[in-house]
């Protein structure tokens, strides 16, 4: 039964932008601004999904004025789409009239969504918590790194800053809709009791509008002030890593580290085409890099908390296999990880001071790795666990610095 609490201010603020999207529609169709005003049409439906879904979820009052004017939004985008292939004044009409319709629907909502009654809100620290800043913050480093190769030097600053930002919203919206989906399975483990969501401090009604907003807001940046190709690979990272990692396969395979790490190896692409609008080979070997890294990092960690994964019933390896066979699965990652990190030299993107970082990184890396397979102990994957963050900030940056210096 979903809560029956009111709208709180992510959706608010959603509603907000998703008015003046719509309005900018309608503004850019009157002014004729070309192919300004389809681009515009696009970046506002994500915001009304974003409501929509949110509605549909756990504010049933509001299932109505969402569903109206997502629907009438999408016969508007449909009509422009004939008026572009067929002409003709009626369906020209029809278009203005539908637009107009669709303006007007979308501020009926948002004023259904701004009359609810306000509830105490979270501290501001746990929306901080929910986005998961650590995690972000190394993924925004691959995200960077990826961007600054993809250009070959320096990107125009603005361009950066818009999207970096662009992935930062996407990365906290997915990992504040991974605190609502595994809020049971946090309960069950000490590591995580403590979340906001899980230790009650936030709604699970207000962790989902607080990573709807920043999903369709990143979406929206991504695509007007980037490009529309990097503005789908964010979501498509966002959605893999929700709908398939934590939905689907973290319950209910060992290999849920192994698929579900390519969302975690998404920010590194999503630089690449926000420098160069399109993705190649060598962007590819980017992404190759974080994804063979994922799963040796994770099942070291997964070692080091074992039994709060089996208090929780998740079939990470150890649980399911146990510490040596993880163990030795996490060398022969680390042996392959080693070449895929020089694949980008081969393909002629980096040189050599980055091949001799890679080298010597992957090295130490594995001699690790070789060492844990020898004392498989907690302490063993603790210490290749925290080497491992560092091995990949030190590795991506080693690629910028290549290419910068």
């Amino acid at each position: 039964m979903p809560e029956r609490t009111p709208p709180g201010p992510w959706l608010r603020l959603t509603a907000v932008s998703a008015v003046a999207a719509s309005a900018l529609v309608v503004a850019s169709g009157a002014l004729g601004l070309g192919i300004a005003h389809p681009t515009l049409a696009l970046v506002a439906l994500p915001p009304m999904v974003a409501l929509a879904t949110a509605a549909y979820t756990v504010h049933p009052h509001l299932r109505t004025w969402w569903t109206a004017a997502l629907g009438l939004m999408l016969a508007d985008v449909a009509s422009g789409a004939v008026v572009a292939l067929a002409g003709g004044a009626a369906a020209h009409a029809a278009h203005v009239a539908l637009a107009i319709a669709a303006l007007a629907a979308t501020a009926a909502a948002a004023g259904a969504t701004m009359r609810a009654t306000p509830v105490t809100a979270a501290p501001w620290r746990d929306y901080v918590t929910l986005t998961k800043p650590r995690i972000m913050s190394l993924l925004l480093l691959t995200g960077a790194s990826g961007m600054v190769v993809g250009a070959g030097g320096a990107p125009p600053a603005s361009l950066f800053v818009a999207a970096m930002t662009g992935l930062a919203l996407a990365c906290g919206g997915a990992s504040a809709l991974n605190h609502l989906i595994d809020r049971d399975l946090d309960r069950a483990m000490s590591r995580t009791d403590r979340r906001p969501v899980a230790a009650g401090r936030v709604a699970p009604s207000r962790a989902l509008e607080f990573g709807l907003a920043l999903s369709a807001a990143s979406f929206v940046l991504l695509s007007a002030a980037v490009n529309p190709l990097t503005a789908v690979l964010a979501l498509a990272g966002n959605l893999f890593y929700v709908v398939v990692y934590t939905r689907v396969l973290k319950r209910s395979t060992p290999q849920n580290i192994v698929i579900g790490g390519a969302a975690g190896a998404v920010p590194p692409l999503v630089g690449w085409s926000a420098a160069t609008g399109d993705l190649t080979v060598p962007a590819l070997a980017l992404f190759a890099i974080v994804f063979v890294w994922t799963p040796p990092h994770f099942w070291a960690l997964a070692i080091l908390i074992k039994r709060d994964y089996e208090a929780a019933g998740v079939p990470m390896l150890p649980v399911v296999r146990g510490d040596a066979a993880t163990a030795r699965r996490i060398l022969a990652y680390t042996l392959v990880l080693v070449p895929v990190t020089l694949t980008p030299v081969a393909a002629g993107t980096l040189g050599p001071a980055y091949a001799a970082s890679a080298l010597v990184l992957g090295g130490c890396f594995a001699a690790l790795a070789w060492r844990l397979v020898r004392e498989t102990t907690p302490r063993r994957a603790g210490v290749l666990f925290h080497f491992s963050l560092a091995y990949l900030a030190l590795l991506y940056g080693a690629m910028a610095a290549d290419v910068l210096l």
